[in-house]
């Protein structure tokens, strides 16, 4: 078993910690059906194969760590680290080890992966760049990383009437004043990129994708279920009324309605750190 100091240090600030569980794994599952084909794809695209070590960083409801089982095969290993792992009970393998903690302080062996991913992740922690850091520590030399995180500046309802478009515009201004009353990030996708490159990354392929949604849509149901559990949160920073979270619900529901909830930017980069680099702190 792998060393676990943040068993006992766990954040609280994770925005949805304290969502009812089977509303949140719902919504964990349905974030997996929407962009599990597109991680695979961009995981594949690294050289995967039988006997890497990954590390899941914010492993969810675990799809993408069984998935990286049957790839890795039994003589590999996935590592999945998760602040509160009540989705993966009953998923440890011989190949994979689960462990409950923080990526800022949880103890991992230096590295030790090929392959470290994490998807929304680093945008719930206020300190993003000690955890991307802290990623890099269990990379191999000759390793990759590939981070997916929302950038929720993109938000923008673009066919819907006025009142509609009102709220949504009040809803997504809470979105971000509930991030950034918690110290973080709500355009954290989009500096990506450039956290990469501080950390001389090579090989970087940037993908954004915009997700243009119609109402009824995968991407619109994903946030009309965050809206519903984030309620309280949302009417907490004084921006919106229960009547504006109604009406951005409506809208997600609305097969005639178009709306940009978030963008998302994926980026992959190849790791081979040079001789006292600032990532061993």
């Amino acid at each position: 078993m792998l060393p676990n100091k943040g068993h006992d240090m766990l954040k609280t600030d994770y925005v949805f910690q304290a969502t009812e569980e089977a509303r949140e794994l719902q919504r964990l599952q349905m974030l997996e059906r929407i962009f599990d084909a597109g991680t695979q794809r961009r995981m594949l695209a690294t050289g995967l194969t039988t006997g890497w070590h990954c590390l899941e960083v914010g492993a969810g409801a675990g799809s993408i760590v069984r998935w990286l089982e049957q790839r890795v095969g039994p003589s590999g290993k996935v590592v999945a680290l998760d602040t509160n792992p009540r989705f993966l009970r009953g998923s440890s393998t011989s190949t994979i080890d689960i462990l409950q903690g923080d990526i800022c302080d949880t103890d991992l062996p230096l590295a030790m992966f090929d392959l470290v991913h994490a998807r929304y992740v680093m945008i719930h922690i206020a300190d993003y760049q000690k955890a991307f850091e802290r990623m890099l520590r269990c990379v191999k030399p000759g390793g990759w990383v590939v981070i997916e995180e929302p950038d929720f500046e993109a938000a923008r309802a673009v066919t819907a009437a006025d009142d509609a478009r009102a709220s949504f515009a009040r809803v997504s201004a809470a979105i971000e004043r509930m991030f950034t009353s918690l110290g973080m990030d709500h355009a954290l996708g989009a500096k990506l990129p450039a956290i990469f490159q501080r950390q001389d990354l090579s090989h970087l392929r940037v993908e954004h994708e915009g997700h243009l949604s119609p109402g009824g849509g995968a991407i619109a149901q994903l946030m009309k279920l965050s809206a519903e559990q984030l309620r309280e949160k949302y009417v907490a920073t004084g921006l919106v009324t229960e009547a504006d979270i109604e009406q951005y619900c409506r809208l997600a529901d609305d097969p005639d309605s178009w709306a940009i909830y978030y963008a998302t930017v994926a980026v992959t980069g190849w790791w081979q750190p040079q001789c006292g680099g600032s990532t061993q702190g």
